[in-house]
C-alpha cells in the first residue's frame, strides 16, 4: 500500500521561505517519478512541480517557476519542496503525489498559509 506523509507546512510571512518533506513507503520510491501538487481554498487539484526517479529531470508549473524546488533523496525514501519569496496565493493544503493511471496517489497533505 502506497503510504505519503507530508510535513513542514506552516504560517509564513510574505517572501519567506519553507521546506516541505515527504516520506514514501509501500512501494519502489526510487522507481517512480514524483510530484508536489497542491489545493487551495474552494480551487481544485493544481499540479506545481515533477521530479523524474533519479531525480535529474525536473518540472514546474509556471506559477512556482523560479521560486520552488523540487529534490529527492531515495536513500532516504523522501521528496522534497523548497518554496522561496512565498505569496499569499501560494496558500493552500500541499500534497506529495505519485501518478496513477486514474489520478493521483496522495498523502494526507500539510497546510501552507502565507499572509500578505
Amino acid at each position: 500500500e502506497v503510504q505519503l506523509v507530508e510535513s513542514g507546512g506552516g504560517l509564513v510571512q510574505e517572501g519567506g521561505s519553507l521546506r516541505l518533506s515527504c516520506v514514501a513507503s509501500g512501494f519502489g520510491f526510487y522507481g517512480y517519478g514524483m510530484s508536489w501538487v497542491r489545493q487551495a481554498p474552494g480551487k481544485g487539484l493544481e499540479w506545481i512541480a515533477s521530479v523524474d526517479h533519479g531525480g535529474g529531470s525536473k518540472s514546474y508549473a509556471d506559477s512556482v517557476k523560479g521560486r520552488f524546488t523540487i529534490s529527492r533523496d531515495n536513500a532516504k525514501n523522501t521528496l522534497y519542496l523548497q518554496m522561496s519569496t512565498l505569496k499569499p496565493e501560494d496558500t493552500a493544503v500541499y500534497y506529495c503525489a505519485k501518478a496513477t493511471n486514474t489520478g493521483w496517489d496522495k498523502g494526507q497533505g500539510t497546510q501552507v498559509t502565507v499572509s500578505p
